[in-house]
Formats: C-alpha cells, sequence, structure tokens
C-alpha cells in the first residue's frame, strides 16, 4: 500500500485512486520565458518519482503537464508586466520563438536529469477555447464580475475558498503578496481573463465574449487538466510556493464550475534554498528568478559535473523538506555517482541474475512511505556493498531499484577523472617511480592524488585515475 502525504489534508494517508489500476496525475510545468534554474528542477524531480512509484505498484499513469507559454502578469495581484513579452522585448524575438526555445531548453533538461516525459504536453496556446468556456461556465454560476481590466472570480460566493491553504479570509489583508486592483471586492479575488489595454497592442491577445484580451494565469491549468483528465482526477503535483494562490484559484475554478470536489491529493515539493551569507546565521533563500539568484543545469554542466549528479543530490532529501544548495554537496554527489558507476560496471560484467528480494522488498517500502527516497538510497547502497550477495544478483537488485531511482543503472560505464596538468604530471611522476622501483616515492605521490581526491589503481593496461567515491548522503 502506497501512502502519500496530501496537503489538503495534512497528513500521510494510504493511496486509492478513483479508478481501481489508473492514475490520473496533473503537475505544474514551466512557464517558458526562461530557462528552469535547479530550483525547479528539483520538483520535477520529485514528480518524477512519484510517478514511477506508482507505475511500479502497478498503476497506469496518464501523466499530463502545462506548458505555459502565454503571456501573464508578473504578480499574483494580476499586476505587472507580462513575462513573456518581457523576455520577447529583450530578446528581440517574438514570443513564439521565446517559447518555443525555452521549452526545448526544458525538455533538455528533463532529458538530463532522466525525467520520464508525460503523457500529454499541453500548451496554453493551444487551449484559449477550452479556458474561455470555463470562464463562462463560471459567469453562468455566477461566480464572475467585470472590472475594467478584465473579469475576476468572486472568492466570497465559494464556501470554502482557501481550505487548501488554510487561509484567514477575515483577516486577510492586501500586501506583499497580494495587492489590491482598483475595483476589487476581495484581496482573494482574482483574474480569470483580462482585456487588452487600449493604448497599444499586445503580442499575444484573443477575441472572447468579454472583449479582445489574454488568459488569467490560474485559468489554464484548470481548464486543460479537466480537458484531458475530467472533473474529477488523482493527484496535482507542484512546488509549495503554489500553495497560497495558484492552486488555491485552481481549485476555486474547478469546483465552481461543476459543483463538486476536483482533486483527491495535492502533493507539493520543497524549496531549494540558498545558505545563509555571512552574518546571517540560520537563514537561508529560496531560488528564484526573480531574485537573480538561481543556477542552471547548463551551469552545472560548464563546471565539469554531470547534470544527473543533481539528481541524486535531490534524491538525498525528502522531498517535503527544505533541500540547501551548495556546490561542495553537489561535487560530493558527482563523486558519489562516480563510484556507483565503476562498481555497476565492474557487477556487470558477471552479467544479470535474481534480484534479492530482501532488499527489494525493504527499498520499496521506504518508496511506498510517502516517497522516503534517503532510505530507499541507503538500501541501493547497502547492496552496492553486499559482498554476501554474488554480483549477478546485487546487478539485478540494483536494476530493479533503477526504475524509480533513475540513474541510469543500465547503461552505466566505468568512469575515469579527467586531470588537470598539474595532476597528470604527478601520475606520470609516480609512474616513473614505481618503475624505477622508488616504492616510497610512489606512495607519497599516490597519498598527495589521494588527498585531492584522485584514487588510482593499477591495471595490466596501466594506471587508472578516477575520483574519491564519497558515502552515501553526499556530504
Amino acid at each position: 500500500m502506497i501512502r502519500l502525504y496530501n496537503t489538503m489534508t495534512r497528513s500521510v494517508e494510504p493511496f486509492e485512486p478513483l479508478d481501481s489500476g489508473k492514475v490520473g496525475l496533473y503537475t505544474c510545468g514551466p512557464t517558458v520565458y526562461q530557462y528552469a534554474h535547479i530550483g525547479n528542477l528539483r520538483t520535477y524531480v520529485f514528480e518524477d518519482v512519484l510517478k514511477r512509484v506508482l507505475t511500479e505498484a502497478g498503476y497506469e499513469v496518464q501523466h499530463v503537464m502545462n506548458v505555459t507559454d502565454v503571456g501573464h502578469l508578473v504578480s499574483d495581484a494580476d499586476t505587472g508586466d507580462d513575462k513573456m513579452e518581457k523576455s520577447a522585448a529583450k530578446q528581440g524575438k517574438t514570443i513564439h520563438e521565446v517559447a518555443d526555445f525555452y521549452w526545448r531548453a526544458f525538455r533538455e533538461d528533463m532529458r538530463r536529469l532522466h525525467v520520464l516525459e508525460p503523457d500529454v504536453w499541453c500548451k496554453a496556446t493551444d487551449h484559449i477555447a477550452e479556458q474561455i468556456d470555463l470562464v463562462r461556465r463560471l459567469e453562468e454560476r455566477g461566480f464572475t464580475y467585470r472590472l475594467e481590466d478584465g473579469i475576476y472570480f468572486d472568492t466570497s460566493r465559494l464556501k470554502d475558498y482557501g481550505r487548501l491553504a488554510r487561509l484567514d479570509r477575515d483577516g486577510l489583508q492586501a500586501g506583499a503578496r497580494i495587492e489590491m486592483v482598483e475595483g476589487k471586492r476581495s484581496p482573494t479575488d482574482f483574474a480569470l481573463w483580462k482585456f487588452s489595454p487600449k493604448e497599444k497592442k499586445r503580442l499575444m491577445e484573443w477575441e472572447s465574449p468579454w472583449g479582445i484580451g489574454f488568459p488569467g494565469w490560474h485559468i489554464e491549468c484548470s481548464a486543460m487538466s479537466v480537458r484531458y483528465l475530467g472533473d474529477r482526477f488523482d493527484i496535482h503535483c507542484g512546488g509549495v510556493d503554489h500553495i497560497a494562490i495558484h492552486h488555491t484559484n485552481e481549485i476555486a475554478q474547478v469546483e465552481a464550475a461543476y459543483g463538486h470536489e476536483w482533486v483527491r491529493w495535492w502533493m507539493h515539493g520543497e524549496f531549494l534554498v540558498l545558505p545563509s551569507r555571512e552574518g546571517e546565521e540560520g537563514e537561508t533563500t529560496k531560488m528564484a528568478k526573480s531574485g537573480g539568484n538561481f543556477v542552471t543545469l547548463d551551469s552545472v554542466a560548464e563546471r565539469g559535473i554531470d547534470p544527473l549528479a543533481y539528481r541524486l543530490f535531490c534524491l538525498n532529501a525528502h522531498y517535503r523538506a527544505p533541500l540547501t544548495f551548495t556546490w561542495d554537496g553537489l561535487a560530493g554527489c558527482a563523486n558519489a555517482l562516480d563510484r556507483i558507476r565503476n562498481r555497476v560496471a565492474e557487477l556487470r560484467k558477471c552479467g544479470a541474475g535474481t534480484a534479492a528480494k530482501a532488499h527489494t522488498d525493504a527499498f520499496f517500502e521506504a518508496c511506498a512511505d510517502d516517497l522516503n527516497m534517503p532510505r530507499a538510497l541507503a538500501v541501493f547502497w547497502d547492496v552496492l556493498r553486499d559482498e554476501d550477495l554474488s554480483p549477478p544478483d546485487r546487478y539485478a537488485t540494483l536494476l530493479d531499484m533503477d526504475r524509480v531511482l533513475g540513474l541510469g543503472v543500465e547503461s552505466m560505464e566505468e568512469r575515469t577523472a579527467e586531470l588537470d596538468a598539474e595532476t597528470e604530471d604527478l601520475v606520470r611522476r609516480r609512474d616513473e617511480a614505481r618503475k624505477s622501483r622508488n616504492f616510497a616515492e610512489a606512495d607519497r605521490i599516490r597519498d598527495e592524488l589521494l588527498s585531492r581526491g584522485i584514487v588510482l589503481e593499477d591495471t595490466p593496461e596501466g594506471t587508472r585515475a578516477r575520483r574519491k567515491g564519497r558515502e552515501p548522503g553526499c556530504s
């Protein structure tokens, strides 16, 4: 039995889908105006693990992910600049060129992290009609009102608005995240359809029953998830930053339109955070594009670190716990990944035997316990080191576990270290010392290289260098 944390109930509960044997899964996708940063990508790794665990449990998973290629406003309050238009103007490209470029970049990031693609990619620009139909349905049911700049959802008409975020509507005031557009009846009311400004033509706008304009930024996920998964489905995922506003407003739109519960399980991944700056003890900052403090997967690769090491980095923390990013921590995971690859490559030479049931049971029990990947990884490392298991059985067991971990065990090849000129010179001098039988000098150089994280292995083909592996946890 899989047990999953449900943000709606704030508890871990046994998972039972609406339709036996099938799971409808919707995950909020990228807004394609900029590269995804690794904080964004942490959420997609968590969702990929969820999908893999459900699949391993025997469920047929229908996974839908949106692509926000419609410009929406920067502020949660439906004000500010349009992200897509701003990016297009800055780059001197059309919005469609910008959207296509960053969507392709996002898919490449997913590939490098071994994140399985969804069954359905749904672009907002391809589903304007569905979004208009949903707004019209809300209008017919009396949940909308019109202001000078658009059509708004009247949250006072929905009795349990804000239950996902436990919002105190009576005590809620306009503030940092919720500003008051002139004429809004409540701080929590939000735009369903925005009108194009009269003084200029927008780069992306559409005809609607209410006038030329563009969708509010919450409506696309509601409309497209209903289009592909129906007005009731099993799991909706995203980052914790979606709870208070985006997912709260998604729920309001669909449940007001259809009059019943929409999604059974709400699951959210915690932030990737940056460590405190000097003098700010204990403080952390979330990684965000708006703050300019973000790292992309390309910047990881530019440092000579395999991007897949970031997947391992994410797996070392529970998805509901904040994860502090450091370059040292990521480098440790790169070393650990090389260690796994080298050991797996040795085991593969003996072929695949039979998976060890005790180990696989312990692994999948951890996965079924609200995706406890740190515990599951510990079992994986135990198998890697278990000399009581034959190499073929160890390899078969690791293959089984990798269907969830997604580290690519089946295609792992031995990795040698890439050496700088100084290190190559030390390796050469050690070889010369060994040939001249100066073993004390050879040992001294070996120890010096080991202190630099380089392990030397003497083989019939010559000296092989690899990075020193670290223990599980990548610390």
